[in-house]
């Protein structure tokens, strides 16, 4: 049976070679901040993915249809696999960090939609193959440029020459819990509101529809405590309020947002996990006399 990885390797292989996966070209610098160092990749040319992000908006503008879901139908060449009855794997097209995999919903569901246990199942079924960071953009204001709801996950380490864990985990270390009945907690470093927890969703822990149901608990336990309130739309849950979402087999953390980008940055999930993409030297130069951790408080809410 063909493993999770070797799949992600074998298909950007192919897509590489018939022109399907676009990487984007980065040189890879840091900045140390607030306890953490942060990895930092600056874009040496974004003019495709410019073109590519650009062209169906103005078709859609002047037929005056929505922009087309990239996901119904998915790109056969960036196809990974099965993961679930409900999901399978895509490659990123316009990837900043290699193997970069989309967890995707077979049908259409909003990204603003909480995540549900078949969410984490497809999740776990790809963390229990890679020991990797996966991520959720919890609506525009988070980071999601695409509306149909996707997962996303990148294998550790997020540099080749960091060590084997998100830069945030300096930091896990001092995490300090919070009364309530769940084992919630917070981490000092962290000057904006956020909910931490560690778990064990590692493969000797029962099945992957089990270890779902655990996730999706503590996933629940976290967006309370980060504020973030589900409402109904259509008889669906829905997240009340914009946020991001990081889980590995070790720990999940949820942070609440207020705004996408600080000084023309754009910040997603990886923001908060310790690394920024900019696009360019002039960008790079802001984060740095503003400060990462100063970045994610701009964007987040203030604790």
């Amino acid at each position: 049976m063909t493993t999770l990885r070797a799949a992600i390797e074998r298909q950007t292989a192919y897509a590489l070679a018939c022109g399907a996966l676009h990487p984007i070209e980065t040189a890879h610098t840091f900045i140390d901040d607030g306890g953490m160092r942060f990895y930092v990749r600056v874009a040496e040319n974004l003019a495709r993915k410019e073109v590519a992000r650009l062209t169906p908006q103005t078709s859609a503008a002047s037929s005056s249809q929505p922009p087309r879901d990239p996901f119904l139908p998915y790109e056969p060449d960036l196809f990974v696999g099965d993961l679930s009855p409900t999901h399978v794997a895509l490659l990123n097209k316009f990837n900043v960090i290699d193997q970069h995999l989309l967890i995707v919903t077979r049908h259409y569901e909003p990204q603003e939609a909480l995540l549900d246990a078949a969410d984490f199942t497809a999740l776990i079924e790809a963390l229990r193959e890679i020991d990797g960071l996966a991520f959720y953009n919890g609506g525009a204001a988070a980071g999601a440029s695409q509306p149909h709801k996707h997962l996303q996950m990148v294998p550790l380490p997020l540099a080749d020459d960091g060590p084997h864990m998100a830069p945030l985990e300096a930091l896990l270390g001092s995490a300090q819990a919070v009364h309530g009945a769940r084992p919630i907690a917070i981490v000092p470093g962290l000057a904006f509101v956020h909910a931490f927890a560690r778990l064990d969703l590692g493969p000797d822990k029962g099945t992957p529809d089990a270890a779902a149901l655990v996730a999706l608990d503590c996933y629940r336990a976290l967006l309370d405590a980060a504020g973030v309130p589900a409402v109904d739309v259509g008889g669906a849950a829905h997240q009340g309020a914009p946020y991001n979402l990081l889980v590995t087999r070790r720990w999940m953390l949820v942070v609440p947002r207020t705004t996408e980008c600080v000084e023309g940055i754009s910040v997603n999930s990886l923001g908060f996990a310790g690394s920024f993409f900019v696009r360019n030297a002039a960008q790079w130069q802001t984060l740095a006399q503003l400060g990462p951790m100063a970045a994610l408080e701009r964007v987040s809410v203030a604790r």
